[in-house]
């Protein structure tokens, strides 16, 4: 995923990964950097910092809340501090412009190929309707704001979202809250769904989860 408000260095930069065999995305909209990132899932990012809305130092914090990913720091900015923050944001590596693609290029493949050896970076993340449930910290985040759940109501919210679009069983969410140890009966799945939705519609989610009559809950 490249992070780039310049159209002809970003074009270049994705044309030439596709030489690669790499599949490259760029960022339009600098205000959805974090969500682009949740959507997309990218095994890699290429991220300037200076850029119009808040900079690359912010959308690189932002994404090491919820993964590993390997980040790499594209930027004009070339100074001792620059670099410090850089990594002490989390990032991996750190490119000066102007760059030779080939450099560029041996630095993604061998940042690669190292964290793609050695652990699975897989987002800790699932989005839906612009809401985000990090798996990793058992909350769901909304307009920025932070929803705090119960481990009932996490699960509860996780089954949903994994399937999204589909419609899921009270049976079967009830299942999935028993492998936690949760042992909900009918009526306790009924009251933990009904304070889920307060918390929803209290951050702006008002009928996030639908009721299918006789068949479960979905969300659309």
């Amino acid at each position: 995923m490249i992070v780039e408000d310049d159209p002809k260095i970003r074009e270049i930069v994705v044309e030439n990964l596709a030489k690669w065999g790499f599949e490259g995305i760029y960022v339009e909209d600098f205000s959805e950097v974090f969500n682009t990132f949740v959507k997309y899932e990218p095994h890699l990012v290429l991220m300037d910092i200076n850029l119009p809305c808040y900079d690359g130092y912010y959308w690189c914090s932002r994404i090491r809340e919820v993964s590993k990913v390997p980040i790499i720091f594209i930027s004009s900015r070339n100074n001792n501090m620059d670099i410090i923050m850089a990594v002490n944001m989390g990032a991996d590596d750190f490119v000066q412009k102007p760059f030779s693609l080939e450099v560029l290029m041996a630095k993604v493949n061998a940042l690669l190929r190292r964290t793609y050896s050695y652990a699975s970076v897989e987002s800790n993340v699932i989005e839906c309707k612009g809401a985000i449930l990090n798996l990793k910290e058992g909350n769901l985040i909304y307009n920025e704001e932070k929803v705090e759940l119960t481990k009932n109501e996490f699960k509860i919210l996780y089954t949903l979202m994994k399937d999204n679009g589909n419609v899921v069983s009270r049976d079967k969410i009830m299942r999935s809250l028993w492998e936690d140890e949760s042992f909900v009966d009918d009526n306790t799945l009924t009251v933990n769904i009904n304070r889920l939705r307060k918390k929803l519609e209290d951050a702006g989610l008002s009928e996030y989860i639908q009721t299918k009559k006789g068949q479960g809950y979905i969300i659309l």
